[in-house]
């Protein structure tokens, strides 16, 4: 129903009713003024989105703080994943013809991490992460989640070490939510945390600085539409390269990042980041020659 209303941007109750007639989901009944209101203030309850009737307008329902969905990233992204939901139902002979991406590590903890935020309890967690031999036990006070290229991480403070740590969710063994509450600190902002930092990687020792990248063909067009990060301008654009700028620390999320995009982009500054940069490259090619002769 949000995204009906959202994509109409207005819509009376009688092209709702129409449209529910029409769904593989109403199986035939219709939708009753009843319901339409009980789902509204559902909708108010879950969501914080305030659907209105413009009464002298013709009765027109609408979203009044639809800007909020806009500039919501988490809230734009449950209503996508809802929309494509009800589309996949209702569009049932449709499914093989509709491939998605699958987030593993979603399916079993990423429930009990969220409520445990929401009540501020602390957690514990049996974790093992790809360096480790075998998993170890840890309190932990959760912070924040993350997605980052299809993995969920969890952002919480590791109550031995004092320290703020990442935990990916599908290295997690086992998730106990404790009876102990933590105070979580009102001066703390996820956003800001990791506003200079591209991924989950987050390494205060490495200074944030502006970053330049060219990049050519259709790939600016990509970029464009697409930011690395939230900081992009784009400085320059041409009719075959443009370039961009970035204010980040560059950790190795970045660096993976820009390799991805192989000849398609060049580092242009600073000198330093384009130096390391290339060298990577070269080890890159190197081990691309040795598996060729191991090959010969």
């Amino acid at each position: 129903m949000v995204d009906i209303i959202y994509r109409s941007g207005k819509i009376t109750f009688e092209d709702i009713s129409r449209k529910w007639i029409n769904s593989e989901l109403s199986g035939g009944k219709p939708f009753s003024l009843r319901t339409f209101h009980n789902h509204r203030r559902a909708i108010e309850e879950l969501f914080d989105i305030d659907i209105i009737c413009n009464k002298s307008a013709g009765n027109y329902y609408y979203i009044e703080n639809d800007d909020s969905i806009k500039n919501n990233a988490l809230r734009h992204w449950i209503l996508d994943t809802f929309s494509v939901n009800y589309l996949l139902k209702d569009n049932n002979k449709l499914q093989d013809r509709i491939l998605l991406e699958n987030i593993p590590s979603g399916r079993v903890f990423l429930s009990s991490a969220i409520e445990s935020m929401k009540e501020n309890r602390i957690c514990q967690i049996v974790y093992q992460n790809f360096v480790q031999d075998k998993a170890t036990t840890l309190k932990v006070e959760p912070y924040c989640l993350k997605l980052f290229k299809k993995r969920w991480y969890l952002l919480a403070l590791n109550i031995e070490r004092k320290q703020l740590r990442i935990y990916s969710l599908d290295r997690i063994k086992d998730f106990i939510i404790t009876e102990d509450r933590f105070e979580y600190p009102s001066s703390f902002h996820p956003q800001d945390y990791f506003s200079v930092h591209y991924g989950i990687i987050v390494n205060e020792a490495i200074k944030s600085e502006h970053i330049q990248i060219k990049a050519y063909g259709i790939k600016k067009d990509y970029i464009r539409s697409l930011p690395l990060h939230h900081s992009q301008e784009e400085l320059l654009s041409e009719d075959t390269f443009s370039i961009f700028q970035y204010y980040i620390r560059p950790t190795h999320d970045f660096y993976q990042e820009l390799l991805s995009h192989g000849d398609e982009i060049e580092v242009i500054s600073p000198d330093w980041f384009r130096k390391k940069f290339s060298s990577i490259i070269e080890k890159m090619n190197k081990a691309y020659c040795y598996s060729e002769e191991d090959l010969s």
